[in-house]
């Protein structure tokens, strides 16, 4: 358990039978990741059941619902325009959804979005989204994103290879993003961890070294929570960007 990377192991809870899919085999076990990401649905509905009350004086639950609601809103149709609106709902569930993974992974709850598999499987999700707006809103000139107006034609071709390189590495930036932010800080967390109880057992020299390690534990858990908001609000910033590329396509 001292090991800082075992918080990541994938584990069967509920051992499933395996299906071909395609003739792909595909294992329906339930693991602690799949667990994870139930429960934060879960959160998530359960949630903005009990927030959507409409009281005349707002409870602490309302509140906070509706400020998270009013700032993905806002967040939209800032980006977006007056069309942002209509992307509200599916801007709205990532959020929320990375949120609720994000922050369920500090109460000793596997956290979800430390796995690439599932990070790069919400990217996939914005990409293909924005691909299908795309061709939904402007046919065939969908392709005019990779080609900006005003470009000069000597350079053409090296601005188009660039926009196309660009898009297909947009899922990987922001399955890396995600990742990489909650790995990265939960790593750190366990190794402060480990030298609070490593240095408590060397007597009173120790004593200090395990003080000092365990302020900077809370110092770190404070700083977590915080990156678990901002990661699931730069996701949503980053999903509205892209589809603001397709919304707008006339004045990229």
């Amino acid at each position: 358990m001292a090991d800082p990377m075992h918080q990541f192991q994938i584990s069967k809870i509920v051992e499933l039978p395996t299906v071909n899919v395609l003739g792909l085999p595909i294992d329906l076990s339930i693991t602690n990741s799949v667990a994870a990401m139930l429960l934060a649905a879960t959160l998530v509905v359960v949630f903005y059941a009990a927030a959507a009350r409409k009281a005349v004086v707002p409870g602490r639950l309302q509140t906070v619902g509706e400020m998270l609601y009013g700032l993905v809103d806002g967040l939209a149709e800032s980006i977006i325009g007056h069309e942002g609106k209509k992307f509200l709902p599916f801007v709205f569930t990532l959020f929320a959804f990375v949120l609720f993974m994000n922050l369920q992974g500090m109460f000793l709850v596997f956290t979800a979005t430390s796995q690439l598999a599932v990070s790069l499987t919400l990217g996939l999700l914005v990409i293909l989204t924005v691909v299908a707006v795309g061709f939904a809103k402007n046919g065939i000139k969908f392709f005019k994103l990779f080609a900006p107006s005003g470009v000069p034609g000597w350079i053409l071709p090296l601005v188009v290879l660039i926009e196309i390189v660009s898009f297909l590495v947009r899922p990987l930036t922001l399955a890396l993003r995600l990742f990489g932010n909650m790995v990265g800080g939960h790593v750190v967390l366990k190794i402060f961890a480990g030298f609070v109880v490593a240095l408590g057992g060397l007597g009173i020299l120790g004593w200090a070294g395990a003080a000092l390690a365990l302020s900077s534990v809370v110092a770190l858990t404070a700083l977590e929570f915080m990156v678990a908001f901002l990661q699931a609000f730069v996701f949503a910033v980053l999903t509205c960007v892209y589809l603001n590329d397709v919304v707008h396509l006339d004045s990229h």
